[in-house]
């Protein structure tokens, strides 16, 4: 196939850029399902499933356990990571420390 890409309008080059993208996507999720198909027959084959030779579906993320809370309303917790509270910046405002406001174990 012989395109004279410069005789295409602006229009056309994006139009066959879509198309040329859907394609990809649609070739790689194919060779993706083939894949797998074959993996999964692989591992039945010797007696097993998939998910018990990977160890099954991981979590993409854990939550973590809550390290500080409100001293006045327990039910506000803040588990060190990310942003502080409001709560937090204002305890350390007011003289506090972390270690003040630490969830007794």
């Amino acid at each position: 196939m012989d395109i004279k890409w410069d005789d295409l309008s602006l229009e056309e080059l994006k139009d066959i850029q879509k198309q040329a993208t859907k394609a990809i996507n649609s070739f790689e999720a194919r060779k993706r399902k083939e894949a797998l198909t074959a993996v999964e027959a692989k591992a039945a084959e010797m007696g097993f499933s998939l998910s018990e030779l990977t160890g099954g579906a991981k979590p993409k993320g854990s939550k973590a356990a809550p390290k500080y809370c409100h001293p006045e309303n327990p039910a506000k917790t803040w588990t060190g990571r990310g942003r502080q509270p409001n709560w937090v910046k204002d305890a350390l405002a007011n003289g506090k420390n972390l270690d003040d406001l630490l969830i007794a174990k």
